[in-house]
């Protein structure tokens, strides 16, 4: 009987990215936000939406304060205050909420915009909690296929994580198995520490259930390490927690109870409440095998309460199968109970129609994505941490330091691009070029040919910017060569990707703009350099001068276009 169990354990521990690396302390203010939400809807102004956005940065949910000026549309008022609603209801597991602001904020958001595949990413974990994994999938492999055409490691690694997870809460944990590994991949190709720890806790998660053990305990190894490196004391629980489930596996239960018993009152104290119900699954297990029934009764109701309140389906099945195995020879009737509501639940949440549907997305996957060369499609540094979702699937839990050591890098390289978009400036007007050099490598001169290429590429995005047709394959259309060939020029020459060398050059018009045309709003300067979004060219010129748009006129104003400040 035990055994059976443990074999059964190995799919509630199969927990997917949502369930582990997203959980977060429910707050007690959402009636707030309720308020500020019916008076935004109320009215469709940037007043009321500048309120509720004070609110998530005064409650720290939000890194930096976003605010609108008055010019601002009423769609995309509605965009950003519905998507952050949704991540806000997300964040307090109240998912039919999320859900419904997800929903109403998803059509809002240009197709191929990052913000979308933001929200996209928002909904399959929200669809994944409601335990409607067809769903989930379904908008999972449109973030995927939106991050593998952007060429983010990062976000492709991120997208491929969710989608091990959706499959292995699915049943599927040989295609969980393969996704799993595509993010590791991915991952690896960065320096991004803190998503990497995710990402091998979620193998672990899926070696517990495919019966590999020892490969579990290894990654869980791993991720701790990283995690305790990093300062990241929550997460590191969580891998403890990781470490305790192939423990189980290994039939090491002593071992097990003892980091479970050291990990609950932990992630209590951080207000964990997902990662501690789980937990406690984990401990009903450890003492169930040991036959230790009475008192692993508690530990399993309490699991059961606390996922029953969060709406967890999925976790909540298996404290219930917990229950019925403690009370099988301690009390029958009690048992046959537990029995009853383990099948109800289960009946609700796995449909063949849903197992139906994973085998399609994957299959979709299989003959049109992995097709793709994805080695050529690799961009660095798109999602920005005041997208806030990180992602969901990451950036949620990056810590200050990784945070800071990402944005010094993301400035030095586009320093080093501005530098070279001045360079060939000064080379195109015969001068001598710059009379200082910031530049952290030797910038060897480009042959005639090629800087007459790049200085075509200057001018064509320059073209495009206000157009808004810039991509990385509208460019390649202009010049008359083929995506892949772009980047492999970008990369051979310039040493990075067309998508970051577009960025140095939105951000040399920036700095021309705002300091020269003063009588230039933001939200105007924004869109002559291609964004849509005020907040999100704020971010990026944030991200390369180390300070906002507005302070950074208000220091330069009159004076010629600097380089990069860090």
């Amino acid at each position: 009987m035990i055994r059976l169990f443990i074999t059964i354990l190995r799919f509630s521990t199969a927990c997917i990215a949502a369930a582990l690396f997203l959980s977060v302390p429910v707050k007690a203010q959402t009636d707030f936000v309720a308020d500020y939400l019916t008076a935004f809807e109320e009215k469709n102004d940037y007043a009321s939406a500048n309120k509720f956005f004070a609110f998530l940065y005064q409650d720290k949910f939000t890194d930096d304060k976003i605010e609108f000026q008055k010019s601002a549309s009423t769609d995309t008022l509605c965009q950003q205050v519905w998507y952050w609603a949704a991540e806000y209801y997300y964040s307090q597991q109240q998912y039919n909420k999320a859900e419904e602001f997800g929903l109403k904020a998803l059509p809002l958001f240009a197709d191929g915009n990052n913000s979308k595949a933001d929200c996209l990413n928002l909904m399959g974990l929200i669809y994944v909690r409601k335990g409607d994994f067809a769903s989930a999938a379904d908008y999972a492999l449109q973030c995927l296929k939106l991050d593998i055409k952007s060429g983010d490691d990062n976000c492709i690694a991120s997208s491929m994580n969710t989608m091990a997870g959706i499959y292995m809460a699915g049943y599927q944990a040989k295609e969980a198995e393969r996704y799993i590994l595509g993010a590791i991949k991915h991952i690896n190709r960065t320096d991004n520490l803190a998503r990497k720890a995710v990402i091998l806790g979620m193998a672990s998660e899926i070696y517990h259930t495919l019966g590999d053990d020892h490969k579990a305990l290894s990654y869980a190894e791993q991720a701790f390490s990283i995690d305790s490196t990093l300062g990241r004391k929550p997460q590191s629980n969580i891998r403890l927690s990781q470490q305790a489930s192939a423990l189980l596996g290994l039939h090491r239960y002593s071992e097990a109870e003892h980091t479970l018993r050291k990990v609950i009152p932990a992630m209590h104290e951080t207000g964990d409440t997902h990662s501690m119900a789980i937990a406690l699954n984990r401990l009903g297990m450890a003492l169930l095998c040991q036959k230790r029934q009475n008192e692993a009764i508690p530990y399993y109701k309490e699991a059961a309460g606390l996922f029953a309140k969060m709406g967890d389906l999925y976790n909540e099945i298996h404290s219930h199968r917990g229950l019925y195995e403690c009370y099988w020879e301690l009390h029958p009737d009690s048992a046959k109970i537990e029995l009853d509501l383990f099948d109800l639940l289960k009946d609700s949440l796995y449909k063949h129609s849903s197992a139906e549907a994973l085998s399609h997305y994957n299959a979709e996957f299989n003959n049109n994505l992995l097709q793709n060369s994805i080695e050529e499609e690799r961009i660095a540094h798109r999602r920005t941490l005041l997208g806030g979702i990180a992602v969901l699937l990451c950036g949620l839990f990056a810590g200050w330091f990784l945070v800071r050591r990402i944005r010094r890098k993301n400035q030095r390289q586009t320093k080093a691009l501005l530098m070279e978009i001045e360079k060939l400036r000064c080379q195109a007007d015969n001068t001598s070029g710059p009379t200082h050099s910031v530049l952290e490598r030797d910038t060897s001169e480009h042959s005639p040919e090629m800087s007459a290429f790049l200085l075509n590429v200057i001018t064509i995005v320059n073209e495009s910017l206000p157009t808004g047709h810039y991509s990385v394959e509208d460019i390649a259309s202009k010049l008359n060569i083929s995506v892949q060939t772009f980047r492999r020029r970008m990369q051979t020459e310039v040493g990075q990707t067309p998508k970051a060398f577009i960025t140095a050059i939105q951000m040399e018009l920036a700095d021309k703009l705002l300091t020269q045309s003063t009588e230039m709003s933001i939200q105007d300067v924004a869109r002559q350099c291609g964004f849509d979004e005020t907040s999100t060219f704020s971010h990026t010129f944030r991200r390369t001068y180390g300070v906002s748009p507005s302070k950074y006129r208000e220091q330069n104003m009159g004076q010629p276009p600097k380089q990069v400040i860090l």
